[in-house]
């Protein structure tokens, strides 16, 4: 036998063990994925069954998730699969969630909408977190409760936790806090736009620049008429466009400021990256409709399926030792988002 097809043998041998392994691990994601889909697919028909449009089905997925956690033992075949949905799985979603945003719709309302979003954005972040830390909340929940009201809620809140790399009931809190928050804004909002003297236009802006959940701003804002929804719709999504920015910026910022003795290596956020480059490349047309129609489908259900398996992994006992300080914290950063996107749009007019 020749050296060359000897050593041709000898490498087709030390492949054949290694792709063995990696379907192994592939195999191991299984159950636990299914699982974690299984969630999120009950927490849409929940939503659909009772037909209330701002039941958020990452909200319900989260909430079943802790439910079973509570009353079960997650067996051992689920937890491969359960660690793919709360970090690989999610960073896709969140990816995909870039083909949602187009800088057409952004440029719509006007450069008066757009610095109004980054102004919110870039100051309601950093007051939480200073806020979190007058309150004596700790560091990684304080920056969660930020994110999730400077941006989007819940994708914001498991997006920023991969930098910010806080605990599974941080993060649970965290949803607990934006969605408690965002629910009250959709009620208080409608009562406030006739006593504060807003036309449609006006107070469309101020709900898509200050409530947390997409939904939740679309809802508040639909209180006001088309105008107001539509207003309400192009401000929102120029929050969202900013996530990817902001957990950039966030990262960068827990990195420069760990200490020198206590320093902090944060991941680069590369799935940031991927969602704007999926922003331009819709927004260019180069992303075919059905694709763009089929991610609005497809992320709500992946991201039901991240924070499914966070709820599975939440400890109770833990959210509870953390007190009323951190609803403090979400109470009054909407508060204060609230105050500043009504003065922004007041400016702007």
């Amino acid at each position: 036998m020749s050296q060359e097809l000897r050593a041709e043998r000898g490498g087709v041998a030390k492949r054949q063990p290694a792709f063995a392994a990696t379907l192994a691990r592939y195999r191991a994601i299984i159950p636990g994925l299914l699982a974690c889909v299984a969630i999120a697919v009950l927490a849409m028909l929940v939503r659909s069954a009772t037909g209330i449009a701002a039941l958020n089905p990452v909200v319900v997925a989260l909430l079943i998730g802790m439910a079973v956690g509570a009353v079960t033992k997650r067996p051992a075949a689920l937890k491969a699969g359960i660690a793919f949905a709360v970090r690989p799985l999610l960073r896709f979603a969140i990816v995909l969630l870039g083909l949602q945003v187009t800088l057409a719709g952004l440029v719509s309302e006007g450069a008066g909408v757009m610095a109004l979003a980054i102004a919110v954005v870039a100051l309601t972040l950093p007051f939480t977190i200073w806020l979190g830390r007058v309150l004596g909340v700790e560091p990684a929940l304080a920056q969660l409760i930020g994110t999730g009201t400077a941006i989007c809620g819940a994708s914001a809140i498991v997006a920023a936790n991969q930098v910010a790399r806080g605990r599974d009931e941080d993060v649970t809190y965290a949803l607990a806090v934006i969605t408690l928050c965002g629910t009250a804004a959709m009620i208080l909002y409608p009562m406030l736009m006739p006593l504060i003297g807003l036309d449609a236009r006006q107070y469309g802006i101020w709900a898509g620049a200050s409530v947390h959940e997409v939904v939740q701003a679309v809802g508040a804002a639909a209180a006001g008429g088309e105008e107001a929804a539509a207003s309400g719709t192009v401000t929102k999504l120029a929050r969202v466009f900013l996530l990817a920015p902001a957990v950039m910026v966030l990262g960068l910022w827990i990195s420069r400021t760990g200490g020198k003795d206590n320093a902090v290596t944060v991941p680069v956020p590369w799935f940031a990256f991927g969602f704007l480059a999926l922003v331009v490349a819709g927004s260019l047309g180069l992303v075919p409709a059905a694709a763009v129609t089929a991610s609005r489908e497809v992320v709500p259900v992946m991201l039901a399926a991240s924070v499914a398996a966070l709820g599975l992994g939440t400890h109770l006992g833990a959210m509870r030792a953390r007190g009323g300080r951190p609803l403090l914290l979400g109470v009054a950063s909407s508060g204060f988002i609230a105050l500043l996107a009504l003065g922004g749009v007041l400016l702007i007019g």
